[in-house]
């Protein structure tokens, strides 16, 4: 990083005791843990892409245009100045240059301009990185990413719309696809009185020649400037089906896509949320008739993995902002990460981003080896777990990182306020807490090789310390109890992530890292509160292994 100073001589007083300017990141050289987790994964022919986009990604300007991107947010246009409706969203310029920069590095394509030769966990690397400076343009990013494989169940539609969404250009136009240098694809699912259960979908699709109209009422549809979407109505005979629906129709003209309001959103602002009227709304059958939540749920997997290292890379750079404050900022004589107990809380948050970090590279590894059923039954587990565990450690760990500021990290001049806002969001979308409860219950009943392929990755690390091997045992416990599973469900899937995260430190991590974490996530007296490692570890080593390389900040 390089550091500016400020203007610090005022008529009043001199500016002291003030950290720099953080300047710029590089997001990947300058993180220890993801390069070696990402060669530890098989990612290593991928570094200089990563290291491509950890540079500019990194960069001052476009922390700052992350800024500027979420305080002036996106406004919505439904008429033009001719009383033509239009139903359209207008973004802040910087907006438009996140977008740019996100496209023309990959961001929503990488895995499938790269198959065979570990794509999920390259996607999953550049997520990590991007969602450090900004969320909101992540959003369509994922979208775009996973409705590949969902298309491509209706050749006609994917030999049509695949070529645009491997483009890496941005064309952020409002005209046909057709005549765009590169196009995204989002999906409208949620309706109000059914939420995360789809089934109880209202709207209604009913059959106009080679398409359908779809009349009904979209509650959450985000990035609505997209091309296309994915969208769930129910058909007359065979419940739920999915539909491509364009912006454009065939013919040139608008398609009745009826934005009625942008959602006013504690977080996520960049990125616009509306409320979607389709009225006669033409759109394409995508996959079997019926089997729309089967066909979609492809895109789900993707996002839900995307979630899981999009809320990793929120922790980092949470992480890398109060190691930056506490290594210049003193209080009683010291710098405060020379205090005792700061020094245990950024340790103990060190562990965490590192730990969520491994257990989501792992699985997007397996997703990349789904030919051995093994992986795939990993891979389809794994998502949900990861989502579930890291998604709620995000917040928790996020707002640690802000109280280490002080009343700076409260500010809305420091990222810290954007942070926290953005944390939440991915405990939320594709399926809350209890969802993926009930999704990795559902994985266990109707995938055989699920808990073999868990229970065997763990049973490599027996041996490796005799906490991990009682969690270990204790899993094994409550998978064998059947009575009120469902109901023990979050605790079921936490023991898991939990596991697996120890397994993967003690097999492969740093010794300092992974002692610390199985003495205490993995201890009977463990209450989850950041700041709480016993005595006798490493700390040194581990805020070590944390520091951005080349900040200019020291351990102590």
């Amino acid at each position: 990083m390089q550091a500016r100073d400020p203007i610090s001589k005022l008529p009043t007083h001199e500016v002291t005791n003030m950290p720099p300017h953080i300047g710029d990141q590089n997001l990947w050289q300058g993180d220890k843990a993801l390069v070696y987790w990402t060669k530890m994964m098989g990612g290593v022919q991928h570094q200089k892409h990563f290291a491509k986009v950890g540079l500019k990604t990194g960069s001052a300007e476009t922390f700052h245009k992350a800024n500027q991107a979420n305080r002036h947010g996106p406004e919505l246009r439904v008429f033009d100045q001719y009383g033509m409706r239009i139903n359209s969203v207008e973004f802040h310029p910087a907006y438009h240059n996140l977008m740019d920069l996100a496209i023309s590095h990959k961001l929503h394509n990488f895995a499938w301009h790269n198959e065979g030769n570990s794509p999920h966990l390259g996607q999953s690397v550049l997520t990590y990185m991007f969602s450090q400076p900004e969320g909101g343009v992540m959003c369509p990013m994922a979208m775009t990413y996973s409705v590949l494989p969902a298309l491509r169940m209706a050749p006609s539609i994917a030999e049509e719309w695949i070529p645009r969404i491997l483009s890496t250009e941005y064309d952020h136009r409002d005209i046909p696809a057709n005549e765009k240098s590169g196009a995204m694809i989002g999906m409208f699912m949620t309706e109000k009185q059914g939420g995360s259960d789809v089934r109880a979908n209202s709207t209604f699709a009913r059959p106009d020649g080679e398409g359908y109209l779809l009349t009904g009422h979209k509650y959450f549809c985000s990035a609505p400037m997209c091309d296309a979407f994915l969208v769930l109505a129910n058909t007359e005979n065979m419940g739920i089906s999915c539909f491509l629906v364009p912006r454009w129709l065939p013919d040139g003209t608008r398609n009745n896509l009826f934005i009625q309001r942008i959602k006013d959103k504690l977080g996520n602002r960049s990125n616009a949320s509306t409320e979607m009227e389709l009225q006669d709304t033409w759109g394409i059958m995508l996959g079997e008739e019926g089997r729309g939540i089967r066909t979609i749920i492809e895109m789900v997997t993707g996002n839900r993995l995307y979630c899981a290292m999009s809320s990793t890379g929120i922790m980092r750079q949470a992480l890398v902002q109060a190691l930056h404050h506490t290594s210049y900022r003193s209080a009683f004589q010291k710098r405060l990460i020379q205090q005792p107990l700061m020094r245990n809380v950024l340790a103990d948050m060190a562990i965490e981003v590192e730990a969520a970090l491994a257990l989501g590279l792992r699985i997007a590894k397996a997703m990349d080896n789904s030919a051995d059923p093994a992986e795939a039954a990993l891979a389809r587990i794994g998502t949900a777990v990861a989502k579930y565990w890291t998604t709620k450690r995000c917040p928790n760990l996020v707002v640690e990182a802000l109280e280490c500021h002080g009343g700076p990290g409260y500010i809305e001049e420091s990222i810290m306020p954007r942070l926290y806002r953005e944390a939440p969001i991915n405990s939320i979308w594709e399926g809350s807490g209890n969802v993926m409860g009930l999704d990795v219950l559902r994985a266990m009943g109707r995938e055989a090789e699920a808990i073999p392929a868990v229970m065997a990755e763990l049973d490599k690390a027996r041996g490796n310390h005799p906490n991990l091997d009682q969690v270990i045992d204790d899993l094994r416990d409550e998978l064998g109890d059947q009575v009120e599973l469902e109901h023990r469900m979050r605790m079921v899937t936490e023991i898991m992530a939990l596991a697996l995260q120890g397994a993967l430190l003690t097999r492969s991590g740093a010794p300092e890292v992974a002692e610390a974490f199985c003495a205490t996530r993995l201890a009977r007296r463990y209450r989850g509160a950041f700041g709480t490692l016993p005595k006798g570890l490493d700390i040194d080593a581990i805020i070590s292994r944390a520091l951005p390389k080349a900040s200019g900040m020291t351990v102590g």
